[in-house]
């Protein structure tokens, strides 16, 4: 199966490497760069035969059957529809989008070609995640009651030095949609539809135009009631999500990815019997995979081998765009958001830029 990488800076390491660990199935055949030193160095590193600094040149002429983006946020949806009309799918880095009418944009452009694009959240790819989703599904514990996730991060200057980083325009969004959308989109994957978000966002330290923390409160439709804490100001870096159920409570202590021991599993005081004997079974996660690119990459090929829809992508990530653009309008607005108010001629619908004033969103 021939894929390219379009945009080879950090980030598209990860998907070479992940590349490369597919090797029997995947072959990387070209890759898009509009720096041409940086898309020398990253071709001669990870031996890509073609480079281009056009991805419809590179479409035109390669014909991809997967298309891997991994350019600054604000391009990923023109990027990703191109792919798409070329014949290609499409496995795009986080944020997807940076608003609900750009996803529907998407979404059409899947409609009309009959590709799929996904996005690479690949927190809802590894082991312990799907292992604790299962559990959820069969009602092994009991339904959801508490939810905690936090994502506290420290990211200093340096890094908003970048010139896309730091600003609504290129960058989309501050640690919500940058940061703290892995431990988010996870949350909603295992939780499932929540009903109404009430938010705060703040830029406390940075010098930088976008948040540098949020924090909000979450009921969901199962009754399910979460806490999330997201910042870039945190010293002691920490990712943790913290589920509550009759049964028992589920923790995930880790940073940038997990893997099998990164969870754990405790019983409530005094449990019965039947309660110690289920807890062996509980904390048997059956696969050792961590989360990865390579993890999130395998299942996108598989789908396209398939003609199945990815994971995350369509509905699914049309929901986590909903959830974003709902928790910056409500920090915004100073007011709560219901699931589904955000529609076409709402000025949330088409952004999440702080610019707007309640007169604006109600008219």
């Amino acid at each position: 199966m021939r894929t390219a990488i379009v945009g080879t800076g950090g980030i598209a390491r990860s998907h070479a490497q992940a590349t490369q660990a597919l090797a029997e199935d995947v072959d990387l055949v070209a890759a898009v760069d509009v720096d041409p030193e940086r898309l020398a160095a990253f071709r001669e590193t990870y031996g890509v035969p073609a480079g281009y600094a056009d991805i419809h040149a590179m479409l035109a002429r390669e014909k991809p059957d997967l298309v891997q983006i991994a350019t600054p946020p604000s391009l990923h949806v023109d990027l990703s529809i191109a792919a798409l009309e070329a014949g290609a799918w499409v496995l795009s880095e986080k944020p997807l989008t940076g608003s609900l009418a750009e996803m529907d944009r998407l979404q059409a452009a899947e409609a009309r070609t009959g590709r799929y694009c996904a996005v690479l959240v690949q927190w809802r790819h590894g082991a312990g995640g799907q292992h604790v989703k299962r559990l959820i599904e069969s009602n092994e514990m009991g339904r959801p009651l508490v939810a905690v996730c936090n994502t506290l991060w420290y990211r200093d200057a340096a890094y908003y030095a970048v010139p896309w980083r730091g600003t609504w325009q290129t960058e989309l969004g501050g640690v919500t949609i940058g940061h703290a959308i892995h431990i988010m989109d996870l949350l909603l994957y295992l939780l499932g539809d929540w009903s109404e978000i009430s938010a705060w966002i703040s830029t406390l330290d940075r010098a930088i135009e976008v948040e540098d923390v949020s924090m909000a409160m979450v009921r969901f439709d199962n009754g399910a009631l979460a806490s999330i804490a997201n910042s870039v100001l945190s010293p002691r870096q920490e990712s943790y999500l913290r589920l509550d159920f009759p049964r028992a409570t589920v923790e995930l202590t880790t940073l940038y990815g997990y893997r099998n021991e990164n969870w754990r599993f405790s019983l409530r005081p005094s449990p019965p019997a039947e309660d110690v004997e289920a807890l062996a079974r509980w904390e048997r996660i059956p696969e050792p995979h961590p989360t990865s690119h390579a993890a999130a990459l395998r299942e996108v090929v598989e789908c396209l081998r398939s003609g199945r829809r990815p994971l995350a992508s369509g509905a699914e990530a049309r929901r986590t765009v909903e959830f974003l653009s709902s928790l910056y309008r409500s920090a915004q607005t100073g007011e709560p958001v219901k699931r589904g108010a955000i529609v076409a001629g709402d000025r949330y619908y088409n952004g999440m830029s702080p610019t707007v004033t309640k007169s604006a969103l109600s008219s």
